[in-house]
């Protein structure tokens, strides 16, 4: 088995692959500081298991993991973490590997033994009952096997359209496969909903106005045309846009 490091400290690396090579059957296929790094050597190493280290620099290791879930065919992860056995009820609960440092031979031969690649469900699981993970910096839009990292700040608007939702952002424009009402709760400080089918940033909204007919309308960078704003929708609008 292939398997990929993932530690901000190089002597957790180090002492991953030494414990790696004390146990045998498995082959160290790189190692990484980030998570940023570690989804690019994903891409060209395509290790079977990731070890992952959750809180780094950047991207943590929740936030690359769910990244990982966007690929065709994601590799297994083991979460590394020095937080408290509180902490590791919640990944207990929802069935994700981990490792508890320092880590233990014994316990990393039990994680290899058992590793398998995380679900949306309970990746969005963890993200709500630990305290270590946050908001993502990044959405992730899959590019045939590729991962295009779109920042956040960068976003304009969701708009959500059939099977898939627009990200409209500064460099362009992709498709993700993810829930509006899921990334309405995930981006709820910087962005509103102004329609069951669209969220947009706060920042961008550059004015609202009414059509003949009465109906609400935004003007939004980045949209060619108003975005429609539902009546269910309005007041929160408003409010929201005034206390930006």
């Amino acid at each position: 088995m292939r398997v990929l490091v993932v530690d901000d400290e190089a002597l957790a690396r180090e002492r991953l692959a030494a414990l790696l090579g004390e146990l045998g059957g498995h082959e160290v296929a790189g190692s990484a500081a980030s998570g940023e790094e570690a989804l690019d050597l994903v891409r060209t190493l395509h290790p079977d298991i990731v070890l992952l280290d959750i809180r780094m620099p950047g991207m943590g290791g929740i936030e690359a993991a769910r990244h990982l879930t966007a690929l065709p065919d994601p590799p297994a992860v083991i979460f590394v973490t020095a937080y408290d056995a509180f902490a590791m009820e919640a990944f207990e609960a929802q069935a994700v590997g981990y490792l508890l440092k320092p880590v233990r031979r014994e316990r990393l031969a039990s994680a290899l033994a058992h590793a398998a690649r995380p679900t949306r469900p309970q990746l969005a699981a963890l993200v709500g009952t630990t305290p270590v993970a946050t908001r993502r910096g990044r959405i992730a839009a899959r590019l045939g096997d590729e991962l295009r990292l779109i920042p956040v700040e960068s976003i304009y608007y969701f708009l959500a359209e059939q099977k898939y939702v627009t990200v409209r952002h500064e460099a362009g424009t992709d498709l993700i496969d993810e829930a509006i009402k899921d990334l309405a709760d995930e981006f709820d400080e910087k962005f509103v909903r102004i329609h069951r089918n669209a969220l947009v940033a706060l920042r961008h909204v550059q004015a609202l106005e009414k059509g003949t007919d009465g109906r609400l309308w935004a003007r939004v960078a980045g949209a060619d045309e108003p975005l429609a704003v539902s009546r269910r929708h309005a007041h929160d609008v408003r409010r929201r846009i005034q206390e930006e």
